[in-house]
């Protein structure tokens, strides 16, 4: 099953990803038809479960989006199971070392490039196995969260870790490891050092670099650095951020 996402990676060309924390499929054929490449269902910091992953998907398998999921941990067995749902990438937190980068790469890939088990029961639509194997290795995105002061430590070992597609920056973790603040659209001067090191070691390797955004505006910014992956658009935050706009509004503040 090919996968529009790497063949725009290939073609030198940057993906627009929105992000889904509702627990709903109604929230992601909404989301779906606003025009995303691709769309992730956050189970990390989402109000996420696996069967809600599994409806985002099948709400999503009607418009031409290809489905992510960023997991709550570099865990193996819930790895496994939202690859089997379909997820055509995996973005993984927290991930510091190369040792965790080759254990992500592993629950990620077949044998004998990894160790995932068999069984894509709604992947391969359903149960027609052969076709999705043949690809599956090849197809599917694994991106690893750089997060942490320990990761840039490792970044260059990370990357190096064979079946890594590239690195995905968490900028709010990253700061607070840093000794900053929790927030999106960094400006330090040390941080954008930091992105456009990731930037050089991932062209370096022909790999893609990512990173989460809190406006369009500097997601745009971010594409023209580099980024190959630029998130922004959050469900809940849209429905929240356009309520409190609304109800201002009506009052006249």
């Amino acid at each position: 099953m090919p996968n529009p996402v790497k063949d725009a990676w290939r073609a030198g060309r940057a993906v627009v990803n929105g992000w889904l924390s509702i627990p709903s499929a109604f929230s992601a054929e909404m989301m779906a038809k606003g025009g995303f490449d691709s769309l992730t269902v956050d189970m990390q910091h989402g109000v996420q479960d696996y069967l809600s992953v599994v409806a985002c998907f099948q709400a999503i398998q009607a418009h031409p989006v290809v489905p992510f999921v960023r997991v709550p941990w570099n865990e193996p067995g819930i790895i496994g199971k939202v690859l089997d749902a379909g997820a055509m990438g995996l973005i993984c937190p927290m991930v510091n070392t190369a040792e965790e980068a080759r254990a992500l790469v592993a629950a990620c890939r077949y044998p004998p490039l990894g160790a995932r088990s068999f069984g894509p029961i709604r992947a391969a639509i359903y149960g027609q196995g052969g076709g999705y194997f043949a690809t599956a290795n090849e197809d599917i995105a694994v991106i690893p969260m750089i997060e942490t002061r320990q990761a840039l430590d490792n970044l260059e070992a990370i990357l190096d870790v064979p079946g890594i597609d590239g690195a995905y920056i968490g900028p709010s973790d990253l700061g607070l490891s840093l000794g900053f603040e929790p927030r999106l659209d960094r400006q330090e001067p040390e941080i954008l050092a930091i992105y456009d090191r990731l930037l050089a070691e991932t062209r370096k390797r022909g790999l893609i670099a990512g990173i989460h955004n809190g406006t369009p505006e500097y997601a745009r910014t971010m594409v023209d650095r580099g980024f190959r992956l630029v998130t922004c658009s959050n469900d809940a935050a849209l429905v929240a951020t356009g309520a409190i706009r609304d109800v201002a509004v009506m009052r006249g503040k």
